[in-house]
């Protein structure tokens, strides 16, 4: 088949944007291949496909026609004389090439085609950018005088965690069935061994399958491989899978179950403002609504521009770091709080279930089981009604639901409980221990928050007092941490034993020294710097780094605590 002319607006449909490929690189390889078009061979020899319209007499004269009839009729064969079809198939890649107009019933003019084409978006891998993307282009414009999609998004291609690509004959194919669903060790072996072209390569994947799976795979549920997927999902990248990371995304639908499991104790059978009435909306209330607002925005922004490795990361972000870590103990402190008013309850329990169902809706593409799951009785509390969340609004972003007062002063109370842990942690004080707090060079903003916000500060952060340091008082030796330009000071006297404390940072300081020395000599071996790759000296690097960093916080610890 001459491909040339075929070609030519096929080119054209490319450089003038009626076709646009995402990532945009990837136009350069069609571009590569077709301005150095050769003609096509469209016969295979293979047992399916479209047999090829080629009839043959006795002599081996060739009549082509779209029916034996036609090719008589058209060069006048008398009906004695005998044809024979070409045994042949039109290539596979022929028969494709039609499919985005073949499968809505052209040559006829149906419904479908007058609907359906041409598509908005084809979603395909760059190994077959020619050989389908290139020819469906131009048997579209061919047949229908129009492109068949407008933007073509290239994914990469799922590697196995060493960067090979998956294959039979490899034997280190990886069914996503046994990912969701799970499978033992010899079970997994003996799939990989079986129906392979090299059956001299069963000994090595065996071996391979032990160390790499020597406890088989377990079963992670579809839910979290999708949302692997869409994770990995970087422009046009390959991708190496991994179990660890679709270990994680398992944890991740397991804390989006639990989350939702604490917001229905607390919100099922109360009046969640369903119907109306009086509600207080706190500033973390406010906080979280807002920052909802900004992921929704975030993500569709993300879809329309098809990072979903982006849309993935602000869901992941949202759920686990802002509404599990923060909000959901926040609202602790107001719903089992005695002296919180009625209307605050109820301002705390419809926001619980409001954000948690639009979180629903914006996920639910990425997790579609869980979602629904939880939705279903999440969505009654929520005010809403319908039978399954996939019929429901995607969400959109509504701006003027961002408070940034309301970010702003919750960020302050985060600061000063992270400032409160980080102490705790670096002092190894009792985490149960109420601490008392100490503060210098507060501004009027700064009162303000700690008023409107100590209820938080003694629930969450475990605070039993804070009190403000007059400017000339002289400050008790204490551990200090900042919150803004604010000083928060915890004495250290009576919260540690000294000499234990001292021990224990000497034991810490030796280990870390003798990881760092390791480190140096590694960095100070010739041999190890020419010869290991660049990422991998540069991690090396970064280490010797951090190493002296926990050093340096660790004797400044240890000059505090003998201090006292």
């Amino acid at each position: 088949m001459k491909i040339g002319p075929l070609a030519e607006p096929a080119i054209r449909a490319v450089e003038d944007g009626s076709i646009r490929f995402i990532p945009d690189n990837w136009k350069n390889t069609y571009f590569e291949w077709m301005r150095n078009i050769q003609d096509w061979c469209i016969s295979r020899q293979i047992w399916w496909g479209h047999r090829i319209p080629a009839w043959y007499d006795t002599d081996g004269n060739i009549y082509v026609g779209r029916s034996e009839r036609e090719a008589r009729e058209k060069h006048g064969l008398a009906p004695d004389i005998t044809l024979s079809q070409d045994e042949d198939v039109l290539d596979t890649w022929f028969s494709s090439a039609l499919w985005p107009f073949s499968t809505l019933g052209w040559p006829e003019d149906t419904e479908a085609v007058r609907t359906f084409y041409p598509t908005s978006v084809l979603v395909t891998g760059f190994d077959i950018i020619f050989f389908w993307v290139a020819r469906m282009i131009m048997m579209g414009l061919r047949f229908m005088n129009d492109v068949p999609f407008r933007e073509v998004y290239i994914h990469g291609l799922v590697r196995d965690a060493h960067g090979q690509k998956m294959s039979k004959s490899k034997g280190n194919v990886l069914d996503p069935i046994d990912l969701i669903d799970g499978i033992d060790l010899e079970s997994l072996i003996a799939k990989r061994r079986g129906g392979l072209m090299q059956p001299k390569m069963a000994d090595r994947i065996e071996k391979l399958t032990r160390k790499d799976f020597p406890d088989g795979v377990p079963a992670f549920g579809t839910d979290a491989l999708r949302f692997t997927y869409a994770a990995l999902a970087s422009t046009g990248r390959d991708i190496n899978f991994d179990l660890g990371r679709i270990e994680g995304y398992r944890n991740f639908c397991n804390k989006l179950w639990n989350a939702a499991r604490y917001v229905l104790l607390n919100t099922e059978n109360e009046d969640c403002c369903q119907g109306g009435g009086e509600i207080e909306l706190n500033a973390a209330d406010r906080w979280i609504t807002s920052l909802l607002q900004k992921t929704t925005q975030e993500v569709v922004e993300y879809t329309d521009s098809y990072r979903f490795d982006l849309v993935a990361q602000a869901i992941y972000s949202f759920t686990w770091d802002e509404y599990c870590d923060w909000y959901l103990e926040l609202s602790k402190s107001v719903l089992m709080d005695a002296n919180s008013s009625a209307a605050a309850k109820r301002g705390t329990r419809k926001t619980l279930v409001g954000v948690m169902e639009g979180l629903l809706r914006l996920a639910h593409p990425i997790i579609p089981f869980i979602t629904e799951e939880i939705w279903q009785r999440m969505a009654p509390l929520a005010g809403i009604e319908g039978d399954t969340i996939m019929r429901q609004p995607y969400p959109n972003a509504d701006i003027t639901r961002i408070d940034q007062a309301a970010i702003d002063e919750t960020e302050w109370v985060k600061d000063f409980i992270i400032g409160v842990r980080k102490i705790r942690s670096g002092m190894n004080i009792d985490p149960r221990k109420p601490l008392p707090v100490l503060l210098q060079n507060g501004s009027a903003i700064d009162q303000a928050r700690l008023a409107q916000n100590r209820h938080y500060l003694v629930s969450v952060g475990r605070v039993e007092s804070v009190e403000w340091l007059d400017p000339k008082q002289l400050a008790p030796e204490s551990a200090t941490a900042l919150v803004g330009n604010m000083k928060l000071l915890i004495p250290l006297s009576g919260l540690i034993d000294k000499d234990t404390e001292i021990i224990r940072l000497g034991k810490e300081l030796d280990k870390k020294t003798g990881e760092l020395e390791r480190c140096e000599k590694k960095l100070n071996n010739a041999s190890f710097i020419d010869k290991a790759p660049v990422a991998v000296v540069e991690k090396e690097r970064l280490r010797a780094n951090d190493l002296k960093n926990a050093i340096s916080n660790l004797e400044e610890q240890q000059q505090r605590i003998q201090s006292l």
